[in-house]
């Protein structure tokens, strides 16, 4: 019985290639084992056919960041009614136009830098990349979000300029904001270092009645035609 070997072993003897390169090749999902693609260099193999499919490079490929958005009634945390059950490449985006090949080492190791109420529905960014990540450690409050607020209840010019400045919420003063009519039930906030409850305090105390939450926007970047419950790669130009 032929004993098994490292998949990037047989590849470098098959292509003459240095240890670097095959395991590059390998977890950028350029090689095939009989015919499926497999991205851990360990994999052992034994007769089945190894094969470098055409335009391989072995390029050092940089750290992702990428962009879900969140249905409401799913958690930010772990567990079975999470959102992290949908990063998953099930629930890529059909019509994401960053080019990024999708790969699995894609969906390990990433940090939630955005997250939101189990009710809230809307935009999340998760990331590999460390500069997003100091970014929106060190300057996330300072970054403009935009949420629309699906309301019941009535409130005049006065109450809205009450929504804007003024507010306090758990002892801390609110920030001003611009706070909006999109219709007659929808509220759009463009807020910024909003905390977990903050705009339904905010409507609440006013004597509105929330009825749904959505981000729309972090920054410069915002969710577009982004389906719900399906997440897409950060493109090259895309920046918060």
């Amino acid at each position: 019985m032929t004993e098994a070997e490292r998949l990037s072993k047989r590849l470098i003897q098959q292509i003459a290639c240095s240890r670097r390169e095959a395991e590059l090749y390998i977890e950028n999902g350029w090689v095939t084992v009989d015919g499926v693609v497999v991205e851990e260099p360990q994999f052992p193999v034994t007769h089945q056919q190894v094969a470098l499919l055409p335009g391989a490079k072995a390029e050092t490929q940089p750290p992702i960041t990428l962009l879900l958005n969140k249905p409401a009634g799913l958690g930010c945390g772990l567990g079975a009614n999470s959102c992290q059950q949908l990063l998953s490449h099930d629930y890529r985006w059909a019509e994401d136009a960053s080019g990024m090949r999708p790969l699995q080492r894609h969906l390990r190791r990433l940090e939630l830098l955005t997250p939101l109420e189990t009710d809230a529905s809307g935009l999340l960014v998760f990331s590999q990349s460390p500069g997003v990540i100091r970014l929106f450690k060190d300057k996330g409050a300072t970054l403009e979000q935009e949420y629309l607020v699906d309301v019941a209840g009535s409130l005049d010019e006065r109450g809205l300029k009450r929504l804007s400045f003024g507010q306090t919420y758990k002892g801390v003063t609110v920030p001003p904001c611009k706070v909006s009519w999109q219709s007659e039930n929808r509220l759009r906030f463009a807020i910024k270092a909003v905390q977990p409850g903050q705009l339904r305090h905010m409507c609440e105390s006013l004597g509105l009645q929330v009825q749904g939450i959505r981000r729309l926007r972090f920054g410069r970047t915002g969710l577009a035609k982004l389906p719900v419950g399906h997440w897409r790669y950060l493109g090259a130009n895309e920046k918060f």
